[in-house]
């Protein structure tokens, strides 16, 4: 299947409905090989079809498996950073809170062995921007528990993730102030467990 068949699918997606990209998300993973385009047209970011690509992107990661992602991992975190509609931000914060749950867990899993130091780099400080620059409030509480996961390997990220939810983070929405007291919540936990 080509490129031009995956354009017309994605055309198809008339908005976020779980039905269309469900629909868009099973006729992508019956041809696996569509996988590919549906993330180099997510990382065309000028083109108001990444949105869409997006969508279905982020779906098939959530309902079907982050592995999904694997071959495509240095392609995501090279390019995330480069994603400016706010409807493509947010199912990309999305995979990446999926990518540091699996990354954090006690279980053996893929993503453990296949993320690397400058994936994991690539990821934070794209979470760190989409924490001070004006974004939706699901990308901000995505970003905030992804960061929290990865800064539990990473000594430096639970200061500055703390002084970013005080200091800015937690004057925003309701529902930023909530996801940000929790997180906090956590990193205390953390650092009272690290004493012991």
């Amino acid at each position: 299947m080509s490129v031009d068949f995956l354009i017309s699918v994605l055309e198809n997606v008339d908005n976020p409905a779980r039905v269309n990209r469900n629909n868009a998300a099973n006729i992508v993973l019956a041809q696996p090989e569509l996988i590919k385009y549906l993330v180099n047209i997510t990382f065309d970011v000028d083109n108001k079809l990444s949105i869409k690509a997006a969508w279905i992107l982020e779906w098939i990661c959530t309902h079907n498996g982050i592995e999904y992602i694997l071959p495509y991992l240095t392609v995501f975190t090279k390019n995330i950073s480069k994603v400016h509609f706010d409807s493509a931000i947010r199912p990309c914060a999305k995979i990446c809170e999926h990518l540091a749950i699996a990354f954090a867990s006690k279980a053996a899993n893929n993503i453990k062995e296949q993320l690397t130091k400058t994936d994991i780099d690539l990821i934070i400080e794209t979470g760190f921007d989409w924490l001070i620059t004006d974004q939706k409030i699901a990308v901000k509480a995505y970003t905030m528990n992804t960061l929290y996961l990865f800064g539990l390997q990473k000594d430096w990220v639970h200061p500055e993730l703390e002084h970013l939810i005080r200091t800015k983070v937690i004057h925003e929405s309701k529902g930023c102030k909530a996801r940000g007291k929790k997180i906090l919540e956590l990193i205390e936990k953390h650092k009272n467990q690290k004493q012991l």
